[in-house]
């Protein structure tokens, strides 16, 4: 019987350890192996993209390097489009993800979310003379936007049976079927927007309506508990220091508004 009992409670033990995040000591092992793998926008700017030296550079680029700094690690940019952004974080190719990445239900479900540590707001831009000052009024236009991303969700929900969404695989490619006149609407985020009118002064564009007030967060792999605590401390620490705010006014030409925290 004793024996029995002692069988059971190393079954029980052992039943315990399997439920127990199996990457619960994540960060002890990035700080141990020396080096962060974090993915960051492939081109996204001011978020991230490649800069005239040949590097990444932008906002989550800045945060992704400060990341590195307060862990004591080496840093290893991974950049990814929107799609890849939830895979690469479960198939452990990254630790961390920070490319403006948008919070919802859906997502939630596979893997875990940060305090937010960006402003953000996607919205739809089209030329002054279009009168477009809500969803419905999109109807019979054709609408360019990044397929995947927070933008594509929100409007798929919402738009005109008649509305053609045309989905494009990168941002890239969105912004250059607008420009060419390939599509009468462009949705995307406001920053992109706003870089797009500052190298395009001549461009005919405006702000028409907002689709989702969408900040951004860092997204966890589900189970990395530890690392997920550690990131938001980083973020609190970040914006009550004023590295955020400072990182907010070098690439979105704003001060840091208020920002949720999870």
């Amino acid at each position: 019987m004793l024996k029995s009992i002692k069988s059971m409670i190393v079954a029980t033990a052992l039943a315990a350890s399997s439920i127990v995040p199996s990457a619960y000591a994540d960060l002890s092992d990035i700080l141990s192996s020396g080096t962060v793998k974090i993915a960051i926008p492939e081109n996204f700017p001011p978020f991230g993209a490649l800069g005239a030296e040949g590097e990444y550079e932008g906002y989550d680029v800045d945060v992704a390097k400060l990341i590195a700094e307060d862990l004591g690690v080496e840093l290893e940019l991974v950049p990814v489009t929107s799609k890849q952004r939830i895979p690469f974080l479960e198939t452990d190719k990254v630790d961390l993800v920070i490319a403006t990445m948008g919070a919802n239900p859906g997502r939630a479900k596979s893997i875990w979310f940060s305090s937010a540590y960006a402003p953000f707001f996607s919205g739809a831009f089209a030329a002054k003379g279009k009168a477009i000052s809500s969803v419905s009024d999109l109807a019979g236009m054709k609408i360019a936007l990044t397929g995947g991303t927070l933008e594509d969700l929100e409007l798929t929900k919402s738009a005109p049976e008649t509305a053609e969404i045309i989905r494009f695989g990168d941002n890239a490619a969105t912004i250059s079927a607008f420009t060419s006149g390939q599509a009468d609407v462009l949705v995307t985020g406001n920053t992109v927007a706003a870089k797009l009118s500052a190298d395009n002064p001549s461009l005919d564009i405006q702000t028409k309506f907002i689709i989702k007030d969408s900040p951004a967060f860092i997204g966890v792999k589900k189970g990395n508990l530890d690392l997920l605590q550690w990131v938001n401390v980083f973020i609190l620490h970040k914006k009550l220091g004023g590295d955020l705010n400072g990182f907010s006014q070098k690439w979105l030409g704003q001060s840091l508004p208020p920002l949720p925290s999870l």
